[in-house]
């Protein structure tokens, strides 16, 4: 009875009840007590007996925890300050012995709770807890409890066996690494005799992760660069690229410099002057745009027709300066003269004031950097055309960052329903975001952008109503072409057309990074007798709490629950908790891979079938009335509900019918969903779906997964895999598997999760 245990920065809930204290016992280092499981203790929600016990401690304190007995199988949970929580089951594979080794992460009070693996099991049992750690103990709180502390330098280590790992098969050091909010940190691991693997877990929802040396290519070491997004104690863990590699490595910590002490700049509120440099630093507190890169805002208050000469240098980082201001006026500039630093000398339309915004190029990228704002003495260069009697031919090659100006004329080319069209082509990278912008008095302008690939995407209206705006991020490397044309057929008169860099939307970019998924995440293959046994569909929930896990997204609030856990109450008392900590910049998702039902109902707006229909938990069932009622209970951004099993697209009517809920189903309400055995999965949507949260989905390469991009991912798989897999009704009629989604009121673009920067996450692999 060996329950899996995932290393992050704290543990996963696998038990759903809160603490109630009732007289509780306080213990201190070096108490060793003896107590019993009585058929009047109180119970778990899931039906353990339990005491409790409580412990106060201090930030940093490493202590164990042993919990033993003769007489029923040990379970040992710890919960404390600002959500802290560990569990755990078996100090080795089937052992009659719970052990935990944590190192506490705030001063506070710490509740302890001695209780059984199955429910209604009683008798006595031994608790100690100790200063330090007990030898074989499962390693909690997200910290180092048997490396020591990492300083700067170099420190020698082996991967052997006999050495924790983690989940997915690879030995792991684990060591402790005190951190300040804007200190940088550079880490670096090598070996000879394994592929190293360097992950970083810790405050503020640090998490980055590392294969090979960005730097050094055809080296196989790994290394990380960080910035610290809070005070605290990170955890660094020293591992190896596959499973159960050894040998001997050498972990080195350089970069501990302190952050000077410079004024950050909040957008729109610190002024620049001519002749004026500045010193700042992009933190993970700046704001963000949409495509994940912090941004700091400065105001200049500028002269029409004054030249400026705008520098943007960084050590840390690749720059990137943009500024915008009064007649719509805008300049862009990622690389000054080949080199990473960026420049941009502008000759400024009017009075009034500027927006200069120091950025940059790579989504997460920190550091401090250097903004210059200076008289540009140089000689005049020429600026693209943009006059508005200027002729441009109906084809041409642009820059991103460049403006013409042209004309729809009756000789040009036309569209097959008659309206005139110029053609551009320019060059895109994927993940670049850009903003495609025509505009004209003389005609409803009108856009079509299509990539490499032929993907096409239109536009009509930007926000003026008649001219055309499109703020896309691209999809792929290579040509792309875009033909400026008329709404209606036979349209002429001039125009402006631009294709330049993009800061993005403020609705996307509010979409907060870090462990911002509440879920609920429950598979069971052991119904216990009462139903036929599934094989994979509680693997399904581990997997994806680990994937979501690794990438850094998963809050530490969230529930996983499998077979004997996943009852009727457990899952009631889940949804009570994580709606009150899911707050309203949160994503909440509901999982559930295993037994769908329907039954007899009355025939109604909501059910015209005359069924309704239910997910099979191990004592009980949940239908889709109360699915719904329970998902009321939100107020989250969004709500995603997910349901791997037979019957489920019947919830799509009741749940997915208020603001903000989207819901995945592996069939439609009135067949039966396949175990896919071919991907070792309770089903194909489980299978799908990890892979799709962990950045398969991710179309663009803009590191954010839309609800748009996740539900054409889905679909593009099950069309390849799922095409011929059959299914049945209840009455025995055939037909196939086909998915579900409806989106509600959900919006194309709609961010389902924002992933950590590319190839940081284990995920990536």
């Amino acid at each position: 009875m060996f329950r899996t245990i995932l290393f992050a920065t704290s543990a996963l809930v696998v038990m759903t009840s809160p603490f109630v204290a009732h007289a509780q016992e306080r213990l201190h280092t070096g108490s060793e007590v003896t107590g019993t499981l009585r058929s009047d203790d109180d119970r778990l929600d899931s039906g353990e007996y339990r005491d409790l016990f409580e412990f106060h401690g201090r930030a940093g304190q490493q202590i164990g925890l042993r919990l033993s007995s003769d007489d029923f199988d040990p379970y040992l949970m710890v919960r404390g300050p600002e959500g802290f929580s560990e569990d755990n089951d078996d100090a080795s594979d089937s052992d009659q012995t719970a052990l935990l080794n944590l190192r506490l992460p705030r001063d506070g009070a710490y509740n302890i709770t001695a209780t059984s693996y199955a429910s209604g099991e009683r008798g006595t049992y031994r608790l100690s807890l100790i200063d330090g750690a007990f030898a074989g103990g499962q390693t909690g709180g997200g910290q180092a409890a048997t490396d020591g502390m990492l300083t700067t330098g170099s420190r020698r280590g082996e991967l052997a066996r006999g050495d924790q790992t983690l989940s997915t098969g690879e030995f792991v050091d684990r060591y402790a690494l005190p951190v300040r909010r804007g200190q940088t940190y550079e880490l670096s691991l090598s070996a000879d005799g394994f592929d190293p693997y360097l992950l970083v877990r810790g405050p503020g929802g640090l998490s980055e992760d590392n294969d090979d040396d960005p730097a050094r290519r055809g080296t196989r070491d790994s290394r990380i660069r960080f910035t610290a997004p809070a005070d605290g104690e990170a955890t660094v863990a020293a591992t190896s690229y596959a499973a159960g590699e050894t040998g001997a490595y050498v972990l080195n910590l350089d970069g501990r410099g302190t952050r000077p002490a410079v004024a950050r700049a909040a957008p729109e509120t610190t002024s620049l002057r001519l002749g004026e440099t500045r010193d700042g630093w992009l933190t993970p507190t700046d704001s963000r745009l949409e495509s994940g890169e912090y941004i700091n805002t400065f105001v200049f208050d500028g002269r029409r027709g004054q030249r400026l000469d705008l520098r943007l240098t960084s050590g840390d980082f690749d720059p990137y300066l943009a500024i915008s201001g009064p007649n719509e006026f805008s300049a862009f500039n990622d690389d000054a003269d080949g080199g990473t630093d960026s420049r941009l000398r502008v000759t400024l339309p009017a009075d009034g004031p500027y927006r200069i915004t120091a950025t940059s190029y790579a989504a997460g990228e920190m550091g401090p950097y250097q903004l210059s704002v200076q008289a540009d003495t140089g000689p005049t260069r020429a600026e693209p055309a943009s006059r508005a009697d200027e002729q441009a031919s109906a084809g041409g090659r642009i820059t991103v960052g460049q403006t013409v100006a042209g004309t729809l004329g009756s000789g040009d080319e036309t569209l097959d329903s008659g309206e005139y069209v110029d053609t551009y082509s320019f060059a895109g990278r994927r993940g670049q975001r850009v903003a495609v912008e025509l505009t004209s008095s003389a005609f409803d302008a009108y856009t079509i952008l299509r990539a490499p690939s032929g993907e096409q995407t239109d536009n009509d209206d930007g926000e003026d109503g008649t001219d055309s705006r499109l703020d896309t991020v691209l999809s792929e490397d290579g040509d792309y072409e875009v033909m400026v044309t008329s709404y209606a057929a036979g349209e002429t008169g001039s125009y402006r057309f631009s294709v330049s860099p993009s800061l993005g939307s403020p609705r996307q970019a509010a979409v907060q990074s870090g462990a911002r998924v509440f879920a609920i995440i429950v598979g069971v293959s052991d119904y216990g007798g009462r139903q036929n046994d599934l094989p994979y569909t509680d693997e399904d929930a581990l997997k994806l709490a680990e994937v979501l896990q690794r990438e850094g997204v998963l809050n530490s609030s969230s529930v996983v629950l499998t077979n004997a856990q996943a009852t009727v109450g457990s899952v009631r008392s889940a949804f009570a908790r994580v709606a009150a900590e899911a707050g309203p910049d949160d994503m909440f998702l509901f999982f559930f891979s295993g037994h769908g039902d329907q039954s007899d109902t009355a025939v109604s707006r909501l059910e015209p079938d005359g069924r309704s229909e239910s997910i099979v938990l191990r004592d009980g069932q949940i239908d889709d009335v109360e699915m719904s009622r329970l998902f009321g209970s939100l107020n989250t951004r969004l709500a995603l509900l997910v349901l791997d099993s037979c019957y489920s697209g019947g919830f799509a009517r009741n749940v997915v019918d208020r603001p903000g809920v989207m819901g995945l189903f592996s069939s439609e309400e009135d067949l039966t969903s396949a175990v896919a055995d071919k991907f070792r999965a309770g089903g194909y949507l489980s299978h799908f779906l990890r892979a799709g949260m962990a950045g398969a989905a991710d179309g663009d390469g803009d590191r954010l997964v839309t609800a748009g991009e996740l539900a054409t991912y889905l679909r593009r798989q099950f069309r390849t895999e799922v095409e011929n897999v059959e299914a049945e009704t209840a009455d025995g009629q055939r037909n196939y598997q086909n998915l579900v989604i409806d989106r509600g009121g959900v919006q194309v673009d709609d961010v389902i999760l924002r992933l950590a920067s590319a190839g940081s996450a284990v995920g990536a692999r």
